[in-house]
């Protein structure tokens, strides 16, 4: 490998729009690799902006990051990924971009009446519920649908990463 071809983290940062704690983060969770310099500092094959760029689409599809490494690792690790390559792991999201734009749909339709929160603050509401059953399932909107839900890390969460 060229030692130019490998970018510092400041260009992965400023050229993929990421954080140098999200770049971390995603080395961290093995979505991207960096080589270290012999001074240790991280250091990017040009290609981590591709891998990136996929990330933050697949975060904007509602993928976890879990569903994001198992695509990623369908990319062949011998060569630059082709169109044909990114086309195969993201056929499956015209399906979960339809369910999305379909409860995006309901919840519109319902918003003058209701958010799906389960707070009962109004008189009248799309979204009944009765006996306030929706306050058992915890904190936020119990009635919105599934597919909007996206879990949202804590703090905690960012700093150690999941067990494998």
């Amino acid at each position: 490998m060229d030692p130019r071809d490998l970018l510092p983290m400041g260009e992965i940062s400023r050229r993929s729009g990421f954080a140098a704690s999200a770049i971390r983060y995603y080395e961290a969770e093995g979505l991207i690799e960096a080589h270290r310099s012999p001074g240790g500092q991280r250091q990017f094959e040009r290609s981590v902006l591709r891998r990136l760029a996929f990330v933050r689409a697949a975060s904007n599809v509602g993928l976890s990051i879990e569903e994001i490494r198992d695509e990623l690792g369908r990319l062949p690790g011998n060569r630059t990924p082709t169109k044909a390559d990114w086309h195969r792991i993201s056929r499956h999201w015209g399906r979960r971009l339809d369910e999305q734009i379909a409860a995006l749909q309901r919840l519109k339709s319902g918003l003058d009446g209701c958010i799906g929160c389960g707070c009962l603050s109004l008189r009248s509401c799309a979204f009944s519920n009765p006996g306030d059953v929706v306050g058992e399932r915890g904190p936020g909107a119990g009635l919105l649908p599934d597919t909007l839900r996206r879990p949202h890390p804590t703090r905690a969460s960012l700093r150690t990463p999941p067990p494998r």
